[in-house]
């Protein structure tokens, strides 16, 4: 029998521990699978599971400290055997990580060219430059970045524009296993379904095996071959992707698609799990606009358009100066009470949108009217204090959350900006609202910082945060999407409920459209920086007019298909 291309057996990792005589706490607990030359492996579960350190730990990518038990084989070799020379080989030629967070792959001070021309040189110093500019391109066309993009850095690129660079960066040298870590969180689905089938179609051509790590069930049941199911360390199912979702073996299984399912469902459609007990969603019923209501943000011809820096002979030879359109004429009204879906491809405008909304940079042209007023002709400072009632909540709760400062001096931080409490009064409003966003007990969560919390519970944090002032408008860019299906389902469902209990008025990012229609009682489609269509949730998903929504929404993975 010929030996499999990737094989892991019995392995078991543990982080190194703050006491040196307690027992180790297993990250990964004897697991074991094997991958072919171009199989594809799912691994799901839940924020905490192990998944990412399975993933590091192929690649040899964890601390020194780690205590490490178990076998990982490369074609025969073992991993945990490879001299530093070889390790270099391995990595990159052999096995290639696609990061989570692109920047950690991505260095701030060279151009995406630049990453791109190194990469090839270290493993293939024999190729000329020009030789390895073209292959560079080719890639960088396969995951759709413009040659016009080659001379940009990662700041001039959106979240999900980044993500599409370090894809390329792990393809460029044709390895033979890619380990993908949430390679399309931050992506919308249109262009998570073509670099995923351009991953795929590799993968098929040049017998190149991938081990897809995510929380998106229907995409990996979509692109996957075999799903492998982790839950606390171990690997509790495996088996092939059609049997695992048509015959869930495993509880922790059944809830991870009972989860996910009920966000793509609405009452009436075919596939509704009907057994998920109280806490179960409910999808929104529409909020009626009158039209004599007054918006509570309205947005007039709102234009935030950037000039590129053009170089010594782009400015000999053209008289245009390149502009990016990130916002682009837009005019849009939000109603109080109301949840608006805005969503769109990555880079298409929605997170330059919110911030400029925000004035968090100062629109280009057009006006933004909060409460009756224009926000583009007030002074910083009274935006600054107009701010109290216009929140924002993040896509990276980590990002977000001050790493040295306590849960609850963060939440209380926002009340002593806007001077609305004393210290006693602050953490008297702090306590509430921990209870508020479930995270009980108070006492014990005020006092642990943002590191000792999982991502759904970082999230509560940040969403305490943005309403301890009473806001009344909430800007939520993309909430969820790093969040796996059950601890998406729990902060929704806090989300429905923190709206109704505060009044509240939602502005809901989101590249996931069964987030969206599950969320939302409008939604705007954005495109290149326009509002390419605006109308009802029930409307956008049943009767859609524009190519670029209806787009949008055949690429999008949905569970039902699965044979549920």
């Amino acid at each position: 029998m010929s030996e499999s291309l990737f094989c892991v057996e019995n392995l078991r990792v543990a982080y190194p521990s703050r006491r040196s005589d307690s027992m180790p706490s297993w990250a990964v607990d004897d697991v074991s699978f094997t991958l072919e030359p171009g199989e594809r492996l799912g691994l799901v579960g839940e924020s905490g599971c192990g998944k990412s350190t399975l993933g590091r730990a192929a690649m040899r990518l964890l601390p020194a400290s780690t205590r490490i038990e178990g076998r990982v084989t490369f074609a025969g070799q073992s991993v945990f055997d490879l001299t530093p020379p070889q390790l270099r080989r391995f990595r990159g030629e052999a096995v290639a990580l696609i990061f989570q967070d692109p920047m950690t792959r991505l260095d701030p001070l060279m151009t995406i060219g630049k990453h791109c021309v190194e990469t090839l040189k270290a493993h293939q110093p024999q190729l000329s430059q020009r030789q390895a500019k073209e292959k560079a391109l080719s890639t960088l066309e396969a995951v759709k970045i413009p040659a016009s993009r080659w001379s940009q850095y990662p700041h001039e690129f959106s979240g999900g524009m980044r993500q599409r660079v370090a894809i390329a960066l792990a393809l460029l040298l044709n390895p033979k296993l890619i380990v993908a870590d949430e390679p399309t969180t931050s992506l919308d689905v249109t262009v998570a379904a073509q670099i995923l089938q351009e991953l795929t179609r590799l993968c098929n051509e040049r017998e190149m095996a991938l081990l897809l790590i995510s929380h998106d069930l229907a995409m990996v049941g979509e692109y996957c071959d075999r799903i492998a199911v982790m839950y606390g360390g171990k690997m509790v199912e495996t088996g092939a992707a059609k049997s695992i979702f048509s015959r869930p073996q495993h509880e922790y299984t059944r809830s991870l698609l009972a989860a996910a399912l009920h966000l793509r469902t609405k009452e009436g459609d075919s596939g509704t799990v009907g057994d998920l007990g109280e806490k179960a969603l409910s999808p929104q019923s529409p909020v009626p606009l009158p039209q004599s209501q007054v918006p509570i943000l309205q947005l007039t011809d709102l234009q935030q358009h950037y000039t590129l820096e053009s170089n010594f002979f782009t400015q000999m030879f053209s008289k245009e100066v390149p502009v990016i359109k990130a916002v682009d004429g837009i005019n849009l009204a939000l109603y109080p009470g109301e949840i608006l879906g805005l969503v769109g491809e990555s880079g298409c405008g929605k997170s330059t949108l919110s911030r400029t909304i925000l004035q968090l940079i100062r629109p280009t042209g057009g006006k933004v009217e909060f409460l009756g007023k224009n926000l583009t002709q007030m002074s910083q400072e009274s935006v600054r204090a107009t701010r109290r009632e216009m929140q924002m909540v993040f896509q990276d709760p980590h990002a977000c959350l001050n790493p040295l400062m306590t849960v609850g001096q963060s939440i209380a931080d926002p009340l002593f900006i806007h001077k609305l409490a004393t210290p006693d009064e602050a953490k008297a409003q702090v306590m509430q609202m921990l209870e508020r966003v479930g995270l009980t007990p108070t006492s014990e969560y005020y006092q642990r910082y943002p590191s000792d919390l999982s991502g759904g519970q970082q999230q509560r944090v940040a969403i305490a945060r943005a309403l301890i002032t009473r806001p009344k408008l909430l800007i939520c860019d993309e909430p969820v999407s790093m969040l796996d299906a059950s601890v998406q389902s729990q902060v929704l469902s806090l989300m429905l409920e923190l709206k109704r209990d505060f009044d509240l008025t939602y502005l809901f990012i989101t590249h996931d459209l069964s987030v969206a229609r599950f969320l939302c009682d409008r939604i705007a489609v954005m495109n290149s920086g326009c509002i390419v269509e605006l109308g009802s949730t029930e409307d956008i998903f049943t009767n859609p007019q524009h190519p670029y929504t209806q787009t949008l929404l055949q690429a999008a993975p949905l569970l039902v298909s699965q044979q549920i």
